[in-house]
């Protein structure tokens, strides 16, 4: 159900519009202020998905009510209800945040295909928090340990700059996740994150995923196409194993970092584009540079600041709570018990030699799960989990 306040100082204004919105939608549930002081005191108070505030009121006028209230609760809509002398006023308010403005009398079907329009923009922002909620979740960093703390502290400073950053690594030990994060906790957050995984694309098609193409450009081309750059405008582009991209393709990143423009397959156009690139690979990209595999000036391009991901055999001392973390995400997503593991079986998997990093370890931790007993033990460790 949505939740409504009318702030209108004519009370038979007021009765008009709880009515009208009432009638309108049984899911509308409508609360009424007399002046602006008290629409205040009801907005600190309730959770409102909407505000129709009037603008000449006394003891507080609409303006000074729309600005106090986005200092306490800035994602509520205004629609302001103004009269003909006050259209320039309705007008400033938009600059101020206002969703909208209803001139009086209000037209019926204007007013409630705003008030439709301000209560969906309400609820798809919640839905967004949740959402993104979720997402920051699903790419928690997970560890205590000196190795990794150095990770959480570099992210911290880098992340609200727009500097370029390069995540080395072996596969498996979450460099996918550094990425999320840098992007998570920068201003860039609540623009797109697209993701490029330059290994999986074959060197033909690797230009056209990520400038996009326009019609005609090659064979298969029946349409023009955006590609990543252009998707992740405003947000962050992550280019994973960018040690695997051809020759050719990183002349374009090139181009694209150091103009900030790109251009689509089959055509000269210039696109501009303002992207924060953030890359990752398992390679030494020093090597591939010095055999002729990689061009040094986009390595130092990408390479403004760049983050080492440790190996997990070299944070041990995080395979307890990385341990603890899967088994809960596990019994989440399988809608079964959460299991402990034994002091032993715990000791044991940190001995072991984990080549294949985090992502090995949670495969692990999910066939104990399955295989083993109620407690996890040292034996189901040496039985489903021998090395």
């Amino acid at each position: 159900m949505s939740k409504i306040l009318v702030i209108e100082d004519e009370a038979a204004i007021r009765r008009v519009l709880v009515k009208i919105l009432t009638e309108e939608n049984d899911s509308y549930m409508v609360e009424e202020a007399e002046d602006g002081l008290k629409g205040i005191e009801m907005v600190k108070k309730e959770d409102y998905d909407l505000v129709l505030c009037d603008i000449k009121m006394p003891k507080m006028d609409g303006v000074e009510v729309l600005e106090a209230a986005k200092k306490i609760k800035p994602e509520i809509p205004f629609i302001m209800i103004s009269g003909h002398g006050d259209l320039d006023t309705a007008v400033n308010t938009m600059r101020l945040g206002a969703f909208d403005y209803i001139s009086k009398p209000p037209d019926l079907n204007r007013l409630l295909t705003t008030v439709r329009n301000a209560v969906d923009r309400k609820v798809l922002a919640v839905e967004n928090k949740i959402l993104k909620k979720k997402i920051s979740k699903n790419y928690e960093m997970i560890g205590e340990s000196k190795e990794i703390s150095v990770i959480k502290d570099m992210i911290e400073k880098v992340a609200p700059t727009d500097a370029r950053v390069l995540i080395t690594g072996s596969n498996g030990t979450g460099k996918e996740l550094v990425a999320h994060w840098i992007h998570e906790k920068s201003p860039r957050s609540g623009a797109p994150f697209i993701e490029v995984n330059c290994a999986a694309i074959p060197s033909e098609l690797i230009e056209s995923e990520l400038f996009g193409h326009v019609k005609g450009a090659f064979t298969s081309a029946v349409k023009d196409r955006a590609g990543k750059f252009e998707a992740a405008n405003k947000g962050t582009i992550f280019l994973d194993e960018i040690g695997d991209m051809s020759l050719s393709a990183q002349a374009k990143v090139l181009r694209a970092l150091q103009e900030s423009k790109i251009s689509r397959v089959g055509t000269d156009k210039d696109i501009k584009v303002d992207v924060r690139v953030v890359a990752a690979t398992n390679k030494d990209l020093k090597k591939e540079i010095a055999e002729g595999k990689f061009r040094e000036d986009l390595y130092h391009r990408l390479a403004v600041i760049l983050v080492k991901v440790p190996a997990l055999n070299d944070r041990r001392s995080d395979i307890p709570l990385l341990i603890e973390h899967f088994s809960k995400k596990i019994a989440s997503e399988q809608g079964s018990i959460v299991k402990v593991f034994s002091a032993k079986a715990i000791d044991l998997l940190k001995s072991y030699d984990w080549t294949g990093n985090i992502r090995e370890l949670r495969n692990v931790v999910e066939r104990l799960i399955i295989l083993g007993g109620n407690e996890v033990t040292e034996e189901d460790v040496k039985l489903f989990a021998s090395k």
